[in-house]
């Protein structure tokens, strides 16, 4: 039998480090296929993050290149404000290590775990140092790091450190080696691009293996950057109520009043009659009991919601769609961000959008975008609350199929931006259930859901409208045609009939002996201005007038013209070709226009 000074024996303290060696999987770094994407997203987020507090524009650089059969080398560069070099080392090689853990505010990253992470990764797949480069300032030297963790203590290892000259003014540079593989490509170039529609302010470089990809910033402006707020008396608990009470010198009402948020004076002395405690006792001085009593009081007491617009940073409805529009063609966008609500204490606020048709593919289930505090999810979707918030809408109240999720070629977006993003694991993965955050998306969701349906109300109304322009446009011509062969009598322009029927601009294009022309006339009652596109495989180098603008892409030209015409005037182009493609008018309302295409 096993005694227990022999299991005495056995038994020792356990680093951070250790623990997440054996358990990296919590972490994201579950295989090699997903280690790539864990990383760059964990270097992105702090980038982000520190360009965001600088109040600078982020300009990002992220590289992946094969150094050997199943070696990848990771780069990450930014343009924030550098740290300085005595935090290098505990920044890079310890875990939970970091300045916003402690800080009530919006924020990517906020355990200090995930760039140490992928450190400690690199290390137990090659046991190569990660490579860090950081410059504070224009009158400092960069000074470059080698370093490891030591995972017996969860401290770095500085394997080489040295000052250089950089040409970047500020920021910081990480190179990480590790096995890997680019399988998973694909849905990497998808976490930048979706990391670019939630950060319209940024500009992100991607050189992927020799791929080069750039997103470029739709805005020109730093978002705010979010302000720490003190905590909500109805969030705390008592281990944490115990642990604040005991670093304090003040007495109750102090203390109530000056460590807790949005209680002031008449609501401190409200929880401490409620407690049967005395104003004037140190708090530091009060029993466990005691304590109990007050946390009762503290969250019985009706107390406002924490200031969301100091402590929460919201995308925009504007920026949402920008960044969409940018990165997505779509018929149909529109975001909505709902009022800030509280979770626990902790405040948070939904924005949602909701896109259709462009090119996104027709069939299948409708594309999902899950984000929290600004930063894509991209694994777990069936086990995050977004996803069931999604499933919960009846999509068919709003023209769309459904089949569990909608159905479509429709697009659904929603952003958590919270004090407190409560994920269901440490890879922060997936939403969890919480009942105040899933009201909220249901209801952003419904709210979207019903100006879908007028859309497609609309479009539905149109397209009935356009069906009988365009059978007008070209069932008239053909009786006109069919009359004057009859009564043996000139053709009569019909123009006018049209013109009487529809009071539109109408646009029509017909090609006839490989000749292809395009008819633009104003039947409204006044002066328009408008762009008509044409892309088709025909350059129209003979087109008269000639474009304004040219465009070729993969064997397609697109041929612009600009025009103003008149109320009842007439506009013609005429060019050599087959009469191929596509015709657009803007310029003109949809209600005011009839794009008609006699070629189909």
């Amino acid at each position: 039998m096993v005694l227990a000074e022999d299991l005495a024996k056995q038994q020792r303290s356990i680093s951070v480090a250790e623990f997440f060696e054996k358990n990296k999987h919590l972490l994201g770094f579950d295989s090699p296929t997903r280690g790539i994407i864990t990383t760059i997203k964990e270097a992105v987020d702090n980038a982000l993050d520190a360009c965001e507090e600088a109040e600078v524009l982020p300009d990002i650089f992220v590289g992946v290149r094969r150094v050997d059969a199943d070696v990848y080398r990771i780069t990450v560069e930014d343009n924030g404000p550098g740290i300085v070099p005595e935090n290098v080392p505990p920044v890079f090689g310890k875990l939970l290590y970091g300045s916003r853990f402690h800080q009530i505010r919006q924020s990517r990253g906020q355990q200090g775990i995930g760039i140490s992470a992928a450190v400690l990764y690199a290390q137990l797949t090659t046991g190569t140092p990660a490579l860090v480069v950081s410059r504070t300032g224009a009158k400092a030297r960069a000074h470059r790091f080698e370093l490891m963790i030591r995972t017996e203590t969860n401290e770095p290892e500085i394997v080489s450190h040295e000052e250089i000259d950089w040409d970047r003014m500020h920021g910081t540079r990480l190179e990480i080696q590790f096995k890997s593989t680019l399988a998973a490509k694909k849905r990497l170039v998808d976490y930048l691009r979706l990391t670019a529609i939630v950060n319209p302010h940024a500009r992100i470089t991607a050189d992927i293996d020799g791929e080069v990809t750039t997103f470029e910033r739709v805005a020109s402006e730093v978002p705010p950057c979010p302000k720490p707020v003190l905590p909500h008396p109805h969030g705390i608990e008592f281990g944490a109520l115990k642990r604040i009470a005991a670093a304090s010198t003040g007495t109750i009402d102090e203390f109530l009043v000056g460590s807790f948020s949005r209680v002031g004076k008449k609501t401190a002395d409200d929880m401490i009659a409620l407690a049967g405690l005395k104003p004037s006792r140190k708090v530091k001085n009060l029993d466990a009991d005691e304590l109990r009593r007050l946390l009762d009081a503290m969250q019985s007491v009706k107390v406002p919601a924490p200031p969301a617009q100091q402590c929460l940073s919201p995308i925009g409805e504007d920026l949402i769609c920008r960044g969409l529009e940018k990165e997505i063609a779509l018929d149909f966008v529109r975001a909505r961000t709902r009022p800030s609500a509280v979770h626990g204490g902790h405040s948070f606020i939904i924005e949602a959008a909701i896109g259709y048709g462009g090119k996104i593919p027709a069939e299948g289930n409708a594309q999902i975008f899950r984000f929290a505090n600004r930063v894509p999810l991209l694994y777990q979707q069936g086990a995050c609350a977004i996803t069931n918030c999604i499933s919960q809408v009846n999509w068919k109240n709003y023209g769309l199929s459904q089949q569990g999720l909608p159905v479509g070629p429709a697009l659904v977006m929603v952003h958590v931006a919270s004090t407190n993003v409560p994920f269901t694991s440490e890879s922060k993965d997936a939403v969890a259930s919480i009942p105040e955050i899933e009201r909220e998306i249901v209801l952003v969701l419904q709210e979207l859901g019903r100006e879908l349906k007028a859309y497609l109300s609309r479009r539905e109304r149109k397209k009935q409208q356009d069906d009988r322009a365009r059978a007008i446009c070209s069932i008239i011509p053909e009786i006109a045609a069919k009359v004057s062969e009859i009564v043996e009598l000139p053709l009569v322009d019909t123009s006018p009939i049209e013109g009487r029927i529809m009071r539109r601009v109408v646009a029509k294009k017909r090609t006839h002996d490989g000749k292809v022309r395009i008819d633009v006339n104003n039947y409204t009652g006044g002066e328009v201005t408008l762009v008509l596109y044409n892309l088709s495989r025909d350059a129209a180098t003979d087109a008269n007038p000639r474009p304004d603008f040219v465009d070729e892409i993969d064997g397609e030209y697109n041929k612009v013209w600009r025009c103003t015409l008149d109320a009842g005037a007439a506009w013609q182009v005429v060019y050599t070709g087959k009469g191929d493609g596509s015709l657009d008018l803007r310029g003109v309302e949809d209600g005011r226009k009839v794009v008609v295409d006699l070629d189909v």
